[in-house]
């Protein structure tokens, strides 16, 4: 490597790592804040790192009404709908990158062209219908929605349609139903893919507000997101106490992708896979 190309990855990754430090600037002062008292959290300078860090913030935050229970509602939602969208979205994906019927294409087309209506435009026509089925202000109503993610059928059929279609024809030689060549030799190819949008959608669903907003009544139903909302406004200027909030709500998602980042690189490419 010659002086000027030397000069030029230095200033590169030069740049990069300030951009990076940049970036981490806030979630470092999270972190920080979510440890200080009140003392220190108004003190002047500011303390980057609490001289005299406590963990009374979290206690304070597992003792107030209505926050355990809304962790086990996101819980429950962000899983079930997690689990319901990758398997309808896979049964679906299957159907248009395996299965050949008279207007496959156009049906697809049609199918992607809903991604385009923005998602708060059909709020309200949902909670007509949710109101209808008697499924307002329970959680049902939060994970009955992931049966139809335009996004998740798009990036299942990509990756589905690299695989060879001598599999499907081996099977189908061996006696094998749809349903068993599906389960048993396509959806264990696609791992990868699971596993990114597993974490994209339980990301989704956990930091879902609106939705919720507009669903629930009922303090008991209640996610996390609005809780957090809701005491934005009951702990008003208490940042210590927020930002311990907003760490907690960090966990299940670090924990989630830190067991199935392995997969998550090579999910990330099929989006760029030719269909």
């Amino acid at each position: 490597m010659n002086k000027k190309n030397y000069i030029s990855t230095f200033l590169y990754y030069l740049l990069a790592t300030l951009i990076a430090a940049a970036m981490l600037v806030p979630l470092f002062w999270m972190i920080s804040t979510s440890f200080k008292n009140k003392g220190a959290l108004m003190a002047l300078p500011i303390q980057w790192i609490p001289k005299e860090p406590t963990f009374d913030n979290f206690v304070r935050l597992f003792d107030t009404p209505g926050f355990i229970g809304s962790m086990g509602n996101s819980l429950v939602v962000a899983v079930a709908s997690v689990a319901l969208t990758l398997i309808s979205s896979s049964l679906a994906a299957f159907a248009f990158a395996k299965i050949k019927f008279r207007g496959r294409e156009s049906i697809f087309l049609l199918y992607l062209a809903s991604m385009m209506i923005p998602t708060q435009v059909l709020f309200i026509p949902l909670y007509l219908v949710m109101s209808e089925l008697k499924l307002t202000d329970t959680l049902t109503a939060l994970i009955l929605p992931g049966i139809f993610r335009a996004f998740a059928v798009f990036m299942l059929r990509q990756k589905m349609k690299t695989i060879p279609d001598e599999y499907m024809d081996a099977a189908a030689m061996d006696g094998a139903s749809l349903g068993r060549t599906f389960f048993q030799i396509i959806a264990p190819m696609c791992k990868g893919i699971f596993a990114t949008l597993g974490i994209i959608l339980f990301m989704e669903s956990w930091n879902d507000y609106l939705l919720p907003l507009v669903m629930l009544q009922s303090n008991s139903k209640f996610t996390m997101p609005i809780i957090l909302s809701a005491m934005s406004g009951q702990f008003k200027n208490q940042y210590n106490l927020m930002m311990a909030g907003a760490l907690i709500s960090m966990v299940p998602i670090l924990i989630l992708y830190a067991v199935a980042q392995k997969y998550f690189k090579a999910g990330l490419q099929v989006g760029g896979v030719k269909g």
